[in-house]
């Protein structure tokens, strides 16, 4: 058994962002409890621990707020009293996708549902176990979104406001963005209610190798490289909702687990942005996949769900507070992006995530449809 640094749970462990966070944890010498309905899609969890289950149920969500040592014990039974708590919890999960998911409003009683009882779990399970044990030192991020801004604010493409302070009177425009906004405000109300220590980030459309790239939850960045991947190498045409003229920034992963990290280490409990100042319309963000590729690629523009006008991080406070800025370019970003995503065109083969559920039957319940 090693030393580790201290012992963190990441919920959402399977997903773009979480699997990545797990990572960065590991390199920095944290014992590391990875939650969620599935398995990292494109690579093996690093977690010293994963467990699969369904964060909707509170008891199983007590149960993985309970650390029993840095033997990986979740199945373990110990007595209660060498119970702890975990010194940082890192909550990703939620129920999300790209505008093809959020905009349409098909979805929106799922999205509200879901998160929200996630949320409520993961907070009101953390209180009673440090009530139980007379503790509250464990440090919780929240990861919000960028959605939560009012729709009137990002009515002009080229100078949204999506200032911190700018958020009141709420006006988000989606359902998803009311259910960030709402559950943002609820782990401020249990620090100022139960004392939790919580950070929380209003992130900016983050993208990256081993994101969604397919399958209608894709976002921008992952779904435009995959259409340009798609032609020939000669180029051709590909379909662009709207009339390419909305605005939106990019942030690349790497930089988003920066800042967060930055953000948990800090006494700054925000809300926050992290994201990248670096606007650009979507048919620039089209170009910019072009020109990586080397191809020619002409813009079928139709109609189809497309969210606010206009979208872009202020970085003012983060830079203040944190001392944190982003520095890779989007075409940088893109690259790295569009060329995993070739791989997994070409059939690279998909590293299988870990699944011990044979060895613990009846365990994990069937991801959310």
């Amino acid at each position: 058994m090693g030393t580790y640094t201290k012992k963190a749970l990441v919920l959402g462990a399977g997903g773009f962002i979480g699997s990545h966070m797990v990572k960065r944890l590991r390199k920095e010498g944290y014992w590391v409890r990875g939650v969620d309905l599935k398995a990292p899609e494109y690579s093996d969890t690093e977690a010293n621990e994963f467990v699969f289950g369904d964060l909707r149920e509170a008891d199983f969500v007590r149960r993985v707020l309970e650390y029993k040592g840095d033997a990986g014990n979740f199945y373990r039974s110990v007595p209660y009293r060498y119970i702890q708590s975990f010194d940082e919890i890192y909550q990703f999960a939620a129920d999300m996708g790209g505008a093809g998911f959020v905009f349409t409003g098909e979805n929106d009683a799922e999205i509200m549902h879901n998160s929200c009882t996630i949320n409520l779990n993961v907070l009101d399970e953390q209180r009673r176990l440090n009530e139980d044990k007379e503790l509250n030192n464990t440090k919780i991020f929240y990861s919000g979104s960028a959605c939560m801004y009012p729709e009137h604010n990002q009515l002009d493409p080229d100078n949204p406001d999506c200032r911190e302070e700018s958020a009141y009177p709420a006006n988000p425009d989606s359902e998803y963005g009311w259910e960030k906004l709402f559950s943002e405000r609820l782990y401020f109300a249990y620090n100022r209610n139960h004392g939790i220590p919580v950070r929380v980030a209003r992130y900016h459309n983050i993208f990256g190798p081993q994101g969604t790239w397919d399958g209608g939850r894709e976002k921008a960045p992952a779904a435009i490289c995959r259409k340009v991947a798609q032609l020939p190498q000669g180029g051709g045409s590909i379909d662009v909702w709207g009339d390419g003229q909305q605005t939106r920034s990019f942030l690349y992963i790497d930089e988003c687990i920066e800042a967060t990290r930055r953000l948990m280490d800090s006494d700054f409990m925000g809300p926050v942005n992290i994201g990248s100042e670096e606007m650009v319309t979507i048919d620039q963000l089209v170009d910019t996949a072009a020109r990586v590729s080397g191809k020619n690629v002409e813009k079928n523009h139709i109609d189809g769900p497309l969210g606010v006008r206009g979208r872009n991080s202020n970085n003012d406070v983060i830079r203040e507070k944190l001392g944190w800025d982003y520095s890779q370019s989007l075409e940088e970003g893109i690259r790295s992006t569009y060329n995993w995503i070739q791989e997994q065109l070409g059939g690279a083969q998909k590293i299988p995530g870990v699944d011990v559920s044979d060895e613990y039957p009846g365990l994990y319940p069937e991801s959310i449809a």
